[in-house]
């Protein structure tokens, strides 16, 4: 089993989709900048922790959306 270290997601500068209504409801925000992973949290409650997945698995869940 491989330990993998998770990011300081206290420095992350989060975005949400340019798709978001103005209001922020019902969507994600995730973190640019952290090496082969990309931070995600619910828009709607961003005092809990967010996920982290890899870059490979989100660039796959971004192009099944397409």
């Amino acid at each position: 089993m491989t330990h993998v270290s998770l990011p300081d997601l206290s420095v992350a500068a989060w975005r949400r989709s340019s798709y978001s209504n103005t209001q922020g409801g019902d969507c994600v925000e995730v973190a640019d900048g952290f090496t082969g992973v990309v931070p995600v949290r619910d828009s709607k409650d961003t005092t809990r922790p967010g996920l982290v997945v890899s870059g490979r698995a989100w660039s796959a869940f971004v192009g099944s959306l397409k």
